[in-house]
């Protein structure tokens, strides 16, 4: 696994990938949904077999140039979001599916693709580059309401308003954000305070990325995707590096665990039919994993196996 990115929770997830109860590891057929730079998918192909397949999917080009470098018959690369996972893989014959979600430690170290307000470089923050409109070109011509409502939906951001207002200030009056740095340094004029150690512009940031690559609605249809591609007795393993995105993939869990029942009927809660998923852990990185990569201190990884009888 040389010069392979080392992704947050690598061992726990891959553990928890070839855990299930379908899984032969001569036969297998696993999804990596966000193959990043490849280190999930190297250690999951290095306890595969060799008539076992693994399919990974990314939006990045850059991935999939990576992917390609691999040269393994065992994966299969298809460049799309993971919410399209249906549209390549049949139903119910998939043992694992992976969702490391977020963006990867070279996106966000490289300051061409515009994701981190620690470098100066162009506003884009498109996860795939060959489509759709950057960072820089929304903000350029979206209206204060639309911009305010992004920052303060995927950013969580209080100052919300009072950002959105100094971007479309600043454009109005002949200058338009166009790099990171400046797009920092305007958030830092208008938010004077904020949590210890944190950088102004860091959720405004987040909340851009999250906009410009919808990967929140991503998220909700690749999770439904996922489900319906897994056979009985496979796993569901995501991990995730802010509320949001937890929030949507606990919830997501938690609703497939039973079947929701009208309350005036009357059962007891230890008679509830069960539904399609059995929730299985949720882990957080060591504190070893931590002290080595800092990143990985906002991990939750969550697993859940679906039920039905095995074939």
């Amino acid at each position: 696994m040389n010069n392979i990115h080392r992704p947050v929770l690598l061992a726990e997830a891959v553990t928890a990938m070839i855990s299930g109860p379908s899984f032969q590891p001569n036969s297998a057929v696993l999804i990596d949904g966000t193959f990043g730079r490849g280190g999930h998918t190297q250690a999951l192909l290095d306890v595969l077999g060799k008539e076992s397949k693994l399919v990974a999917f990314d939006k990045d080009p850059e991935a999939i140039a990576k992917a390609q470098s691999l040269c393994d018959p065992r994966l299969q690369i298809i460049h799309s979001s993971f919410a399209n996972i249906e549209q390549h893989i049949q139903r119910a014959s998939v043992d694992a599916v992976l969702l490391d979600l977020g963006i990867s430690s070279p996106q966000i170290d490289t300051p061409e693709r515009g994701f981190s307000f620690r470098f100066e470089g162009p506003l884009d923050m498109r996860m795939d580059t060959t489509r759709g409109i950057s960072a820089q070109e929304w903000l350029a011509s979206a209206a204060v309401d639309e911009i305010a409502q992004v920052i303060k939906t995927f950013g969580e951001e209080r100052f919300a308003s009072s950002i959105a207002r100094a971007i479309v200030k600043q454009r109005e009056e002949g200058h338009p954000v166009q790099t990171t740095k400046a797009l920092a340094d305007l958030i830092a004029s208008v938010v004077k305070t904020r949590e210890p150690g944190q950088d102004p512009a860091t959720r405004t940031f987040q909340a851009i990325r999250i906009f410009i690559n919808q990967e929140l609605t991503d998220l909700e249809k690749g999770l439904s995707a996922a489900l319906n591609v897994l056979k009985a007795g496979g796993r569901l393993v995501v991990i995730s590096f802010h509320s949001l995105e937890d929030r949507i993939v606990k919830q997501f869990m938690q609703a497939h665990a039973q079947v929701n029942i009208p309350r005036e009927l009357p059962i007891r809660a230890k008679d509830l039919p069960q539904g399609d998923l059995e929730i299985i852990a949720r882990v957080k990185p060591s504190d070893t994993e931590i002290n080595e990569n800092p990143r990985a201190r906002s991990g939750v990884m969550r697993v859940a196996q679906k039920r039905g009888a095995l074939v």
